[in-house]
Formats: C-alpha cells, sequence, structure tokens
C-alpha cells in the first residue's frame, strides 16, 4: 500500500472525490482516507506518480509519504 499526505481534505465529498479519482483510472483500486491524519493510502497497479497526478487533479496538495 502507497501512503500520501493530501491536504485539503475536510470532509466527505472530499473522501468521496479522492477514490473516484483514483477508481476511475484504476477501478480495482482500494483507498483508504484517514481525514484526521491527512493521509491517503492506496493498493492499486498505479504509480505513486499516477496517484498523484489524479488526486492534484482534484485540487489537493499531495505528496508521498
Amino acid at each position: 500500500m502507497q501512503v500520501f499526505n493530501v491536504e485539503g481534505m475536510s470532509c466527505g465529498h472530499c473522501v468521496r472525490a479522492i477514490t473516484q479519482a483514483v477508481q476511475a483510472r484504476d477501478p480495482a483500486a482500494s483507498v483508504r482516507v484517514d481525514l484526521a491524519a491527512k493521509e491517503v493510502g492506496v493498493e492499486s497497479a498505479l504509480t505513486a506518480e499516477q496517484v498523484i497526478e489524479a488526486i492534484s487533479e482534484e485540487g489537493y496538495g499531495i505528496k508521498l509519504v
């Protein structure tokens, strides 16, 4: 599982937007969002760069932990 620090998440809409952004590129991806820790865990065939691109396109600041 790849873990990312994501800035700007605050609610359920953010969780849905991030999950859908990743799953649009890999429908089999497993996405775990921890709003309090500002972390997103992704288990996917996507590379870290592809996950970062998908989530940053939604307007969030993101970096690999």
